[in-house]
């Protein structure tokens, strides 16, 4: 016989991080945003919205983002920067990164709120300009940049193209070269570009590697003896680096305007040393090619990858925190290399939008299944509750074992905690949407769970697995709610069907 989990107590099934909560009504304020609450009933409600209103008027499962609290997040990091630096280079660029979650309404309220658009693709490029994004705000990423993609940034007069490697470059110059041919007698503008290195800072452990490049596909390579065979570089002492080799190049075209430099070194971090690490690595790499070759590089973009929190336990930095400790590193290791300091940028997106945004789903099937613990230990129950949508619409747990949590949205409960793993409707054992967390014993069919943090990268990676239709984003403000993104019908995926 599988022993059932006294109430209120420890699973043996549950990890050594996950404590059983005193309250399993509570909302822990790091995982929502600002205006989340719980109203008459103990029913979740955003800017006063009750989740039942919501689901009863727009369905489920749907992304309810709170647009105060998104644009609040905007504010914080534009601030907090823009104080931080202000008397080393008049303050911070900053780019909202739009892989993150990106459409035309959040594209609006990022010009707003001060912030420019990072875009990674055609796609977004076009979201940019349907928003009325002056092009001179917006950045292009990407490893694998289409021609028609660089003409496209070219024509829309885009802020900056980060170039991802040296084959790229040579594209972007001839791309720019042709384009003052099309009228006689004009000369087109020069290209503006930023040129993304890897600086062998990692993200998790900041372990800063002088000897070897890394073994991604982003960026070019600051490790010496990486440039191409032909390249002699600058007289040093050092084998020159792909990086090097990128930055005499890119001077050597009279179509491009070369800024500066750029690098990401991952995503989810918490604390600042891996940033701070980041940024000698690459103002020292300044100083080095203004002595070599006599290229200023006046920009310099650290990045994005601020994390934030998805579990109770999560202590995300805030922005002003990050801010200070950059600005004193670049500060000093400027003063150290006696160089100007850089315009500095930054890249965050699931910083802003990560917190802002729930996903509101409906109770189907609860099913308890036993399980056997390790070393003869006996057995235990699992509780499995199904809900209406899954890996489609966030697809992080099964990618990136992410994990999220949940609660139980349309009212309290005095139950005791139960351990749950709250799982998709899909054909696949790995849809998963909260791997481990307590909610109230007597959850139900037809109740309501809102899965929070789920605003970055679940709309964004979301698909028609099994010809689900994808869920829709409303943004919710002064107690109203809107489509930003409707959601998607079964007409909408037929439409694209051609037939026999």
């Amino acid at each position: 016989m599988a022993e059932m989990t006294a109430a209120g107590a420890a699973s043996p099934l549950a990890p050594a991080w996950l404590g059983v909560p005193e309250d399993p009504n509570r909302l822990v304020p790091a995982l929502w945003a600002h205006d989340v609450g719980r109203g008459p009933g103990g029913q979740l409600t955003v800017a006063g919205l009750p989740v039942a209103e919501i689901k009863g008027a727009y369905g489920s499962p749907v992304f309810v983002l709170s647009e105060a609290d998104f644009r609040a997040r905007a504010r914080a990091f534009k601030t907090a920067f823009d104080a931080a630096f202000a008397d080393l280079c008049g303050g911070v660029d900053v780019y909202y990164a739009g892989k993150s979650f990106l459409c035309t309404a959040v594209a609006t309220w990022v010009r707003e709120e001060g912030l420019r658009l990072d875009t990674a693709s055609g796609g977004e490029l076009a979201v940019a300009a349907r928003a009325g994004t002056p092009g001179e705000l917006v950045g292009l990423h990407g490893n694998n940049k289409s021609d028609a993609e660089i003409a496209r940034a070219l024509e829309l007069g885009v802020g900056r193209i980060i170039v991802d490697s040296l084959d790229e470059l040579e594209r972007v110059a001839a791309i720019a070269a042709a384009r003052g041919t099309d009228t006689p007698g004009s000369e087109a503008p020069r290209a503006k570009v930023m040129l993304r290195l890897t600086p062998g800072v990692h993200a998790h452990t900041h372990e800063f590697i002088a000897t070897a490049h890394e073994d991604q596909k982003f960026g070019l390579s600051m490790a010496p003896g990486t440039a191409s065979a032909g390249f002699a570089g600058a007289a040093t002492e050092a084998p020159a680096s792909m990086a090097e080799e990128a930055v005499a190049a890119a001077a050597g075209h009279d179509s491009i305007e070369l800024l500066g430099v750029h690098c990401h070194i991952g995503s989810q971090i918490f604390e600042p040393e891996g940033f701070e690490a980041a940024a000698v690595r690459l103002l020292e790499f300044v100083a080095a090619m203004r002595s070599a070759y006599g290229v200023a590089l006046p920009e310099l973009d650290l990045g994005g990858g601020y994390g934030i929190a998805y579990l109770p336990g999560d202590a995300p930095r805030p922005p002003a925190e990050i801010a200070r400790a950059l600005a004193g590193v670049v500060r000093a290791t400027c003063d150290r290399l006696g160089i100007a300091v850089p315009r500095i940028s930054i890249e965050p997106g699931r910083a802003i939008v990560g917190s802002t945004t729930f996903t509101l789903y409906e109770v189907g099937t609860i099913k308890d299944v036993v399980v056997d613990l390790p070393e003869g230990g006996g057995t235990a129950v699992r509780r499995y509750i199904s809900v209406d949508g899954g890996m489609s619409d966030n697809a992080r747990p099964v990618l990136y074992d992410a994990d999220y949590s949940v609660a139980l949205a349309n009212r309290t409960s005095d139950a005791a905690p139960q351990l749950v793993r709250v799982v998709g409707k899909h054909c696949e054992s790995g849809d998963i949407v909260v791997r481990d967390a307590y909610l109230p014993g007597d959850v139900r069919a037809g109740d309501l769970l809102a899965v929070p943090g789920t605003g970055a990268y679940c709309w964004a990676l979301s698909s028609n697995y099994n010809y689900l239709a994808r869920p829709g984003v409303l943004a919710v403000r002064d107690g109203a709610a809107r489509w930003i993104v409707r959601g998607e019908t079964e007409e909408d995926l037929l439409s694209r069907d051609m037939g026999a």
